[in-house]
């Protein structure tokens, strides 16, 4: 893998969640080790520092469960131009979170970017949920569940989220380990017809060959890809530090696979790393874990990986 310009962008966001914790997310990457582990692949690694907050002046419609609307609208302001910034400076910019609500700002700004450069903006979520709801459909009230729906283009956000500069089409995205989905979000994805491979599928047919199939598409259209990976994609015994556990996620070789078979694309422009909770964790491992797997995906073989114990 040729060395590449990262961003490091901290996204202390939690208001999208319902646990408190992941306001300390990006500060234990960077104590896992992040920039380190990335120069030591011969990157180039700049850490911009978190994003500094502000907080809007909108409030949930009569009939939403939406709970800080004002704080998580906020947050997608300055992630979206903190996003588009950092895509224009570096070759890869990593967004660390930080709730999935994060994804509000920062999939906005980088399809906005993608745009300008005339190239289609490809999405692949790595997560338990297809976060597809909209502020009226979330029965949780967690903003976390609505990136999707917002970057889409979905009704349902007029007035409440900020106006998007570019979305990502449904056929332009591709959900993998999802095993938590409601009946709201599972007719809006029929309706849309957003690409899913649950871990039903999964198990079935093995991960390579469903993610090797999408990534050819990304190629043919000359796509940028952004990748969201959510710590609860994970098997919760590997990675434990997440306030919404699911069972059954991907396993400890399935996701460094997934990692590896993006880097050896050679198509990934973005990242995001999301729903660490380091409150949650158990000295570290869960936020050790995600540094290694960003490894993977920026030229770590396996043969270079080295021994660790927990």
């Amino acid at each position: 893998m040729k060395p590449l310009r990262c961003a490091l962008v901290g996204a202390p966001v939690q208001s999208g969640a319902s646990q408190p914790g992941c306001l300390m997310g990006p500060d234990a990457y960077r104590t896992a080790g992040l920039a380190e582990t990335l120069r030591g692949l011969g990157h180039d690694v700049s850490d911009l520092g978190n994003v500094a907050h502000e907080v809007a002046d909108v409030h949930a419609p009569a009939g939403s469960a939406a709970h800080d609307l004002g704080a998580t609208v906020g947050w997608a302001h300055v992630l979206e131009r903190a996003a588009y910034e950092a895509a224009k400076g570096a070759d890869l910019p990593v967004f660390l979170g930080g709730d999935h609500s994060l994804s509000i700002g920062t999939v906005p700004g980088i399809a906005r970017h993608s745009a300008d450069l005339g190239r289609p903006q490809f999405v692949l979520w790595l997560d338990a949920h297809p976060d597809i709801h909209t502020v009226h459909t979330t029965t949780s009230g967690n903003l976390h569940g609505t990136p999707v729906a917002y970057f889409m283009g979905l009704d349902g956000f007029d007035g409440l989220y900020p106006p998007l500069k570019a979305t990502v089409p449904a056929e332009n995205i591709c959900m993998m380990g999802i095993r938590s989905v409601d009946p709201a979000e599972n007719a809006a994805l029929a309706e849309h017809g957003v690409t899913v491979h649950d871990m039903r599928a999964i198990d079935e047919h093995g991960i390579a060959g469903p993610l090797r199939a999408f990534l050819q598409r990304v190629e043919h259209a000359g796509g940028a890809l952004h990748v969201s990976l959510d710590v609860d994609f994970l098997e919760p015994a590997i990675a434990p530090a997440v306030g919404t556990t699911v069972p059954g996620g991907a396993t400890f070789r399935e996701a460094h696979l997934v990692m590896e078979t993006l880097c050896d694309s050679g198509l990934v422009t973005s990242l995001d790393l999301v729903e660490l909770n380091p409150f949650l964790d158990e000295r570290g491992r869960t936020a050790s874990l995600m540094v290694d797997l960003t490894a993977s995906l920026m030229g770590r073989k396996v043969l270079d990986r080295p021994t660790r114990s927990f």
